[in-house]
């Protein structure tokens, strides 16, 4: 690969983006015990915030902004549009903007930001990106809230992983964040987290 000038820190985030490559790739079978998506059985209560994300001096600059679970920590991605980290930035019609890192709050995952074309609709923006990620099935659709703003989510499978992710349409661009993580059972451990980013979700 040819020697080129590139922002300080995207070695940094492309070693990022390729640790989550590898942890979909060595993704294992959830847990006997694990309970079950969705209802009070699968998830627990929505934690208290710590920060948020989004908004003026936070640590990515998005079209909308959330709160953070405690320990959840954020960094941007440099120069996302750079065609030689295509493969890594971009899913179907999205660009990633930001990675929440979980492990500093004891899970093996992140939240990611992503965005898509201003006018895009939310449910065509997410379904494009489900269908860009390798291995992905059993995509559920279903119409839901973002806060107080209308929003599609889906819940799929990537090989025997779940994943899941929501869309909102805001007049600078379609915001997806996505939640991914080692294998289901991390998975289900995080969803308080993005429930939290879910319900707390404003556009900017």
């Amino acid at each position: 690969m040819p020697e080129r000038t590139r922002p300080t820190r995207t070695p940094a985030v492309v070693a990022v983006l390729v640790t989550g490559a590898l942890l979909t790739a060595c993704a294992t079978t959830p847990k006997p015990d694990a309970p079950a998506p969705g209802g009070a059985s699968g998830r627990s209560a929505v934690p208290v915030a710590a920060g948020s994300l989004g908004g003026p001096g936070s640590a990515c600059a998005l079209p909308v902004s959330f709160a953070l679970a405690e320990g959840w920590e954020p960094e941007a991605i440099e120069d996302p549009e750079d065609p030689e980290f295509a493969a890594l930035t971009r899913q179907g019609p999205a660009t990633v903007r930001c990675e929440v890192d979980a492990k500093p709050a004891g899970n093996i995952g992140y939240l990611r930001v992503w965005t898509a074309p201003k006018g895009s609709a939310a449910r065509a923006a997410l379904e494009g990106f489900v269908t860009a990620e390798k291995g992905s099935a059993a995509a559920s659709y279903r119409e839901v809230r973002a806060g107080a703003l209308p929003a599609t989510e889906v819940t799929y499978s990537v090989g025997p992983k779940e994943e899941r992710a929501f869309a909102v349409a805001t007049p600078k661009a379609t915001v997806i964040v996505h939640l991914g993580g080692l294998d289901t059972a991390e998975h289900r451990a995080m969803l308080p987290a993005y429930e939290l980013a879910r319900t707390t979700t404003k556009a900017l």
